[in-house]
Order: C-alpha cells, then sequence, then structure tokens
C-alpha cells in the first residue's frame, strides 16, 4: 500500500536472520536472510532441522546448559555471540537474542541473529578511527610540549640577549663618557676659529656616530620587533640638513658629485628624534652619492607645503624602472645595477628610512623616469605646532651661568674631563669617586647640581641619592643620574630614587648645559 513494503516482504529481508522455533528446538520458520546466510532454503530448513543441528559442539553445549534454562526462568537471553554452521560446514558467527512465548500452552523461542563479521568490521573500523585519533592527539600533545619547551627556551634566549645587550652597551658607553667630555673641553680651549677646530668638530661627529652605534645595540630588538624607541625634542630641520651634507662630504669630494643645498623653510621645527632624522638624511644622500655615476648633480632641498615639512634629494644617477618602484623600500631589496657596483649595501637603508619615518607620522615617496634618468625621493613630516623665528634660529652660547656641581663617578677620566668641562663653562665642580667620599664631600661643598654615576664601588648611585635627599637641604638639590645604563627601566629607577633627571653616557653637553642654566 503506497508503494510501502508489506509484512511479509519486511519479515523476509529484514537486515538480520529471523528464526522461529518450538520448545525442543525444531525449526518452524526462517526468513530469507538467515537462510542466504547459511546456504539453504526455507523448506531444506522449517520442520526438519533443529537449531542445535546448526549448532557446534561447545555451543550447542551451552545453548543447553545456560540459554534454555534462563528462557524457562525469564524468558528471554541478549547479547549472546554464537556460531552456526553453514551448508558448506563453515562457521557463522552471530550475535543472537531469544524470546519466548507461550501459547495456549505451548513454547516457541523467537530468534533474532544479527551477523557478527560486519558488526566486527564495523568495529574494527572504529578502534583503527579511535587510533589514529589517539596518536594525532598523542602527537599533538607532543608538539605542543616541544612549542612550549621552545617558546621559554627562546624567551630565555631573548631575555639573555637583552641583558647582554645592556651591559655590552653599559660597558662601551663608559669609555665614551670622558672621550666626549675631553672633547668638550678640547672646544672650549681652541674655541671655534682655532686652527684644530675642523679636526674636531671631525672628532665630534664621528663620536656621535660611535655613540649612535652603541645606542643601536640597545634597539637591535626593538627594530626588528617594530618597537623602536624615539626620543622625541623640537627639531630644527635646517640642523638636520646641514648636518647630514657634513656627514657625507667627504663621500661627495671622492665621488666628484656637486651637492646643491636648498633651505626655503630655515623655522620649520618638527617633535622628532633628531638622531633618527640625521639617520634619514645621510641614508637618502648616501644612496644618491652611490648610485650616481662619478661627477654628478644632487640636489637637497627642504621647503614647507601647508602643515607638512617637505624634504626632497633628487639626483641624475642610475635611475629607477618602473616595475621596481614598488619595492625599493622593502628589506633587503636591491636594483640589479646596484649589485654590479661596488658601492651596492645591503639594501636596508631605504627600509630603515620608511620605519623611522612612520614612527613619526611621516611618510617617503620616490620617483623616476626610468633607468639611467635619476631618482627623486620626497620626505614629508609633519610640523610642530610652534615654529622657529629668525631671532631663535641663531646659534646659542655654548656658555654655561656659573654654577656649583658635584660629579660623583668611579670612573676617573670620565669624573676629572667632566670637571675640567664643567669649570671652562664657569662653574664651580668638585668630584668624588665613590658614594662615602660624596657624602664628606657635601658636608663641606653646597652644590647646587649634583650628577651621579649608577654603578659606584661602594654603594649605587639610586641609594645615595635617597641618601642625599634625606640630608639637610637635599629637596633643593637637582640630581641628575649620569651612567651608561640607558633602558627605560633604568630612567624609572632613577626618577623613584629621587633624581630629577636621567643622562645617558656619553652625555649630551647641550642637554646638560640646558639643565646647568634652569638650575639657577
Amino acid at each position: 500500500m503506497n508503494g510501502l513494503p508489506d509484512d511479509d516482504t519486511l519479515y523476509q529481508h529484514a537486515p538480520c536472520g529471523l528464526l522461529l522455533t518450538d520448545g525442543a528446538g525444531l525449526i518452524l520458520r526462517a526468513n530469507a536472510t538467515l537462510c542466504r546466510w547459511l546456504g539453504y532454503s526455507a523448506s531444506a530448513l522449517v520442520n526438519k532441522v533443529h537449531i542445535q543441528d546448526r549448532l557446534p559442539v561447545g555451543t550447542r553445549l551451552f545453548h543447553q546448559t545456560h540459554c534454555l534454562p534462563l528462557l524457562q526462568v525469564q524468558g528471554s537471553v541478549a547479547q549472546l555471540q554464537v556460531e552456526l554452521r553453514d551448508s558448506a560446514g563453515q562457521r557463522v558467527p552471530v550475535l543472537v537474542n531469544i524470546v519466548r512465548r507461550i501459547v495456549d500452552g505451548a513454547a516457541f523461542d523467537e530468534w533474532a541473529l544479527f551477523a557478527v563479521n560486519e558488526r566486527r568490521s564495523y568495529e574494527r573500523e572504529l578502534l583503527a578511527a579511535r587510533k589514529s585519533a589517539e596518536q594525532a592527539l598523542e602527537a599533538r600533545l607532543e608538539a605542543e610540549t616541544q612549542l612550549r619547551a621552545l617558546n621559554l627556551a627562546l624567551s630565555d634566549a631573548d631575555r639573555r640577549k637583552d641583558e647582554f645587550l645592556a651591559t655590552l652597551s653599559h660597558e662601551l658607553r663608559n669609555p665614551l663618557a670622558p672621550m666626549r667630555s675631553a672633547l668638550e673641553v678640547l672646544k672650549l680651549e681652541h674655541g671655534a676659529g682655532a686652527e684644530r677646530r675642523p679636526l674636531l668638530d671631525v672628532f665630534d661627529r664621528q663620536l656621535h656616530h660611535l655613540t649612535h652605534l652603541v645606542d643601536d645595540l640597545m634597539e637591535v630588538s626593538r627594530i626588528t620587533q617594530g618597537r623602536m624607541e624615539l626620543r622625541r625634542e623640537p627639531v630644527l630641520l635646517a640642523d638636520i640638513v646641514h648636518g647630514a651634507v657634513e656627514d657625507v662630504a667627504a663621500m661627495m669630494r671622492a665621488a666628484g658629485h656637486t651637492l646643491n643645498v636648498r633651505v626655503d623653510a630655515p623655522g620649520a621645527v618638527v617633535e622628532a628624534d633628531p638622531t633618527r632624522l640625521l639617520q634619514v638624511g645621510v641614508n637618502l644622500l648616501t644612496n644618491a652619492c652611490k648610485y650616481t655615476p662619478d661627477g654628478g648633480t644632487i640636489d637637497l632641498e627642504l621647503r614647507s607645503e601647508g602643515q607638512e615639512a617637505v624634504i626632497t634629494v633628487r639626483d641624475n644617477g642610475i635611475g629607477i624602472p618602473a616595475h621596481a618602484l614598488g619595492t625599493v623600500f622593502d628589506m633587503f631589496s636591491q636594483l640589479k645595477p646596484a649589485l654590479d657596483r661596488s658601492k651596492g649595501g645591503l639594501g636596508i637603508g631605504l627600509a630603515l628610512v620608511r620605519g623611522i619615518l612612520t614612527l613619526h607620522g611621516g611618510s617617503i615617496g620616490v620617483e623616476s623616469a626610468g633607468e639611467g634618468r635619476g631618482s627623486t625621493f620626497t620626505v614629508r613630516l609633519p610640523l610642530a605646532s610652534v615654529q622657529a623665528t629668525p631671532a631663535t634660529i641663531a646659534t646659542a652660547s655654548d656658555a654655561v651661568a656659573p654654577t656649583s656641581v658635584l660629579v660623583v663617578d668611579d670612573n676617573v677620566d670620565a669624573a676629572e674631563t667632566l670637571q675640567m668641562f664643567l669649570e671652562l663653562s664657569g662653574c664651580l665642580a668638585r668630584v668624588a669617586h665613590s658614594a662615602a667620599e660624596a657624602l664628606e664631600v657635601l658636608d663641606r661643598f653646597q652644590p647646587q647640581v649634583a650628577l651621579f654615576d649608577i654603578g659606584l664601588p661602594d654603594m649605587n648611585g639610586y641609594e645615595l641619592a635617597r641618601r642625599v635627599r634625606q640630608r639637610p637641604g637635599g629637596d633643593n638639590l637637582l640630581l641628575i643620574a649620569a651612567t651608561g645604563w640607558g633602558q627605560e627601566a633604568d630612567k624609572q629607577l632613577a626618577f623613584a630614587a629621587g633624581f630629577d633627571h636621567h643622562l645617558t653616557k656619553p652625555i649630551d653637553f647641550d642637554k646638560l648645559r640646558a639643565l646647568l642654566a634652569a638650575a639657577l
């Protein structure tokens, strides 16, 4: 009816064997499924064969001693695994459920038999899948364990690297400090017009470069992770332009280039890290010099457009093909003609330039008409809210108003050269080489300013600062930490100990002059 199989069809072709026997085990009915499994026709089984005759000896005994008593007592047997013999004598494993029914006082047993081969195949597949999943889970857990161990090892290595770089930077800054002080003393003694002034200027620039290299040791991990630290201050871009020109002057002369400098915005000021901006200018001029054939022309221009300062570097060098314009700022990017030149470089300069400018909220672009037709790089930086006036552009005096200063440093060269600089600048300076000596000096000398090194032999500079603050009049003393430890955490420790300012060795004497002037 309605296209559905009738009851007899469902019975005959059920997905399990169905069997009806009397109380003695004589087969009264068997469906087609069971007949197919055993290899008999229904007529060969019904009313002719007892089910016990199709059971192996062991199963027959089990049926006699266990199944029949259970059927008599509880009327059913469930989930019993037995074997039947087919017409060829082969064993057919089946799972049996038996229910006994009493009809008119006569017992009848209804059997449902399920092929175990298919179940075993399913179970094997299930067990295989489970085993595969467990193996995958074990492999994943092992990989996660190894990854955690590797992460811990990398974290430890990164921490040790940072500690090493901080220590190395500190150790390198210590000898740079007396060199910087000695240079400042020589500049004050000989003056701007002395014959040795050009040599001192060279020494000054190269010492600045070396100091910047040491500072970069602290920035290596930050640069690679995009965490470069900027030391922002108002910067007169004209000074950056002239500083970059001075740095590359020797290279330009050696190549026979003509360098034209035009400053249309002499009062342009930006809030920026002057060291990093100088690096931008030097890198752009160096690239122009390297990639322009000898005797070329390079133009450097500073102007303002709206709320932006614009610096352009234009050359008539090897140029950039159109397909490479979009990749010149990528790390390790190299133009093939440049690779053939002995001055090719590493291909990281322009990537660093873009990174530095991005941190400053600026940008850089490039234009070129093609190979052999030169290049133009354009830098844009947001102008500061306050711009310089002609009066403030004039060169500031190096003189320092008379101030009394105590210098505490166990590095004798650093302390004495700094004392010489201070005295030549008009200050009254005293020196101590330990914390105990500093406390003794303070008993008879009342300075307005004190510069403490942190790594003293008997007591660190933090503790010394705390003790000085507790002395009568200690709150009125301007305390400056002058140390080779220059990380942000070191600065916070200094401020927490009572220092007013933190200067990293070698000391920036322009900043020191400003602090001394403010102490009055």
